[in-house]
C-alpha cells in the first residue's frame, strides 16, 4: 500500500488502466448538495416544504430527485475542494477516465460534471425510475465493481466511505470526518493521498457567530447610561439582556446564512462566510442554532429575577417585557431573512428599526423609560447607517460592472438617491441631538449642558467621513465593524464620551 501524502501534494501514481472515482458530497464539495438544496428550496420556494415527509417516504432517491426538479443548484460556485480539484484536472490532463460516483442525485450529478468538463462518465443516485436506487455505501460499491471490476481508485471522506476505500487501488481522501480515519485505523486501510481545504473549526465558529457582531448589542445599555442610573441591580439586568440578545442576534445571523447561502456564494467576499465556504456544514448550523435560542431563551427569563435579586427600590413594571422585545426582535429579523430584505428601502428601514429596538429592549429590561429625543435620535441615526449599507454594496457592485444587486431590487443608478437619503437622515439625527441638547430636560441632568454642543461638530465629522469613505468605495459592507475597527472612529468616540463626562 502506498504511503499517505497530505494536503497539497502530488497524488499517487496509478497504474494506466485504474479509473480514478470521486465521491461528490464532502469530498470534490466541501458541502453537502442535498442539504445546500434543501436550503435553496426554503428560500425560494418554502411552501414546498411541507411534501418533504412523503417525498423521503419514496426513498431516499426519489426524495433527492423531487428536490432536484424543484431548483437548480448553483453548481459554479459550489466550494470545491482546491487541492483535490487541482490534482484531478492533472489526471485529466494525463488522460485519466475519471468518473464522479456520489449519492447525490443524478441530474445534479451531471450538471456537476459539465460544468468542470473533467469526468467521462458519471454514477450517481437515479430517482427518476421506478424502485430507483440510492447510490450510497454498498449500492455505489456495487456499481462500480460492476463497471470497473477491482480496477478502480476512489476518494472519499465520511464513515460510509470506509468499505469502498478499503476494497479500491490507492484509496484517498479528502477533509475526512473523524469517524472515517477512526474507521481505516482499524481495518489497517492506509490513504495513498489526502486533499485537505478547511479552516479550523474554533475559527470558523467565531466568524459565524459574528462575535464582533455583539457590540450592536451595546445599545442596549444607552437608556441606563443616558439616564445616569448607574445601579448594580440595572447594570446585573442590563448585562443579562445583552447576553441574551447577543446570542439571539449569533442564531439569527446563522439562519440568514444558511438561507443566503447560494447568494453569499457569488459575492466576492461573503463567499468566504462558513457555511457558504462549506467550512461548516448546514446540520451543524441548525443544532448550534437551537442551542442559542435555548440560551437566549434562558437568559431572558432570568432578567426580572436577577433585577429583583440585586439591591434596589425600584421594581420591574413588565417583568417579562424584555422577553417580548427579544421575541419581537426575532420574528422580524427572520421575516428580514426571508422575505423583507429584497423589498426595496423597506429593507433598509427593518434594518435601522433593529437598532432601535435594541434601545427598547435594554429599556424593558431596566425598567428606564426611554426618552423620546433618545428615540427620534436613534431612528434618523441608524436610518442614515443602514442607507450606508446599502449604499456600499451598490458602490462594490458598481467597481465590479454590476447593475442589479441580487434580489434586492436596487439598481446602480439608484445610488445618488441612496446617497440624498441616507446623509438627510444623518443631518437630521444631529438636528434632534441639537434640540435635545436645548431642551430644560437636559439641565436636570447635566451640570453644564452647554458643553455638550462639542458633541455636535464631532459627530457631523463623523458621520460626514463615513459618507465620504462610501462615496469613495471605502467603506465597510458593514458601518458597525468599520466604527469599532477604524482608528480615527474611535478616538473620535472617545472624544465624544469624554465630553458628556465633562458636562456631567
Amino acid at each position: 500500500m502506498l504511503a499517505e501524502e497530505t494536503a497539497g501534494e502530488v497524488g499517487p501514481v496509478l497504474g494506466p488502466g485504474v479509473a480514478l472515482c470521486v465521491d461528490l458530497d464532502g469530498t470534490l464539495v466541501k458541502s453537502d448538495t442535498l442539504l445546500d438544496t434543501v436550503l435553496v428550496v426554503a428560500r425560494q420556494r418554502p411552501l414546498e416544504l411541507v411534501h418533504v415527509p412523503g417525498w423521503i417516504a419514496q426513498g431516499k432517491a426519489a426524495f433527492k430527485r423531487h428536490l432536484t426538479d424543484l431548483v437548480t443548484l448553483d453548481v459554479e460556485h459550489l466550494p470545491y475542494n482546491g487541492p483535490l480539484l487541482e490534482y484531478l484536472r492533472q489526471q485529466h490532463g494525463e488522460g485519466r477516465a475519471i468518473y464522479l460516483a456520489t449519492a447525490a442525485d443524478k441530474k445534479l450529478a451531471e450538471r456537476v460534471a459539465a460544468y468542470l468538463g473533467i469526468f467521462a462518465g458519471v454514477l450517481a443516485s437515479d430517482g427518476g425510475t421506478s424502485g430507483g436506487v440510492n447510490l450510497a455505501g454498498g449500492n455505489k460499491l456495487a456499481a462500480m465493481r460492476a463497471k470497473f471490476g477491482d480496477e478502480f481508485c476512489y476518494v472519499g471522506n465520511a464513515k460510509p466511505d470506509g468499505p469502498l476505500l478499503a476494497a479500491c487501488v490507492a484509496p484517498m481522501m479528502a477533509n475526512p470526518d473523524r469517524a472515517l480515519l477512526a474507521g481505516m485505523k482499524r481495518t489497517g486501510t492506509v490513504a495513498a493521498a489526502r486533499f485537505d481545504d478547511r479552516v479550523p473549526a474554533l475559527r470558523s465558529w467565531l466568524k459565524a457567530i459574528r462575535l464582533h457582531q455583539w457590540a450592536k448589542n451595546t445599545l442596549i445599555f444607552v437608556p441606563l447610561v443616558l439616564a445616569h442610573q448607574w445601579r448594580l441591580r440595572t447594570f446585573g439586568a442590563a448585562i443579562t439582556a445583552f447576553l441574551s440578545f447577543g446570542m439571539c442576534a449569533s442564531a439569527t445571523y446563522i439562519v440568514n446564512d444558511l438561507l443566503d447561502l447560494e447568494a453569499d456564494r457569488r459575492h466576492p467576499s461573503k463567499r468566504r462566510r462558513p457555511f457558504a465556504a462549506g467550512d461548516l456544514s448546514a446540520i451543524s448550523g441548525v443544532a448550534v442554532v437551537c442551542l442559542l435560542m435555548l440560551g437566549a431563551l434562558a437568559l431572558a427569563l432570568a432578567v426580572p429575577h436577577i433585577f429583583a435579586a440585586l439591591p434596589g427600590t425600584v421594581q420591574l413594571v413588565r417583568p417579562y417585557s424584555f422577553l417580548e422585545w427579544l421575541g419581537f426582535y426575532t420574528a422580524v429579523t427572520l421575516s428580514y431573512s426571508l422575505y423583507l430584505k429584497r423589498k426595496l428601502l423597506l429593507d433598509v428601514f427593518v434594518l435601522s428599526g433593529l437598532y432601535t429596538v435594541r434601545i427598547l429592549a435594554g429599556s424593558a429590561a431596566t425598567g428606564i423609560p426611554l426618552s423620546a429625543w433618545l428615540a427620534g435620535f436613534s431612528v434618523f441615526f441608524f436610518l442614515s447607517l443602514a442607507f450606508v449599507k446599502r449604499f456600499s454594496e451598490l458602490e462594490s457592485l458598481r467597481e465590479r460592472g454590476g447593475s442589479v444587486t441580487n434580489g434586492r431590487g436596487y439598481f446602480v443608478s439608484d445610488l445618488e438617491q441612496l446617497r440624498a437619503l441616507g446623509t438627510g437622515a444623518a443631518y437630521a439625527a444631529v438636528v434632534v441631538l441639537t434640540l435635545y441638547i436645548n431642551n430644560p430636560e437636559t439641565n436636570v441632568l447635566y451640570q453644564h449642558p452647554v458643553r455638550l454642543w462639542l458633541v455636535v461638530p464631532v459627530l457631523l465629522l463623523w458621520l460626514s467621513a463615513v459618507w465620504m469613505l462610501a462615496s469613495r468605495g471605502d467603506m465597510h459592507d458593514d458601518p458597525v465593524v468599520f466604527a469599532i475597527t477604524d482608528k480615527r472612529s474611535l478616538l473620535l468616540g472617545v472624544l465624544m464620551a469624554a465630553v458628556v463626562w465633562w458636562a456631567l
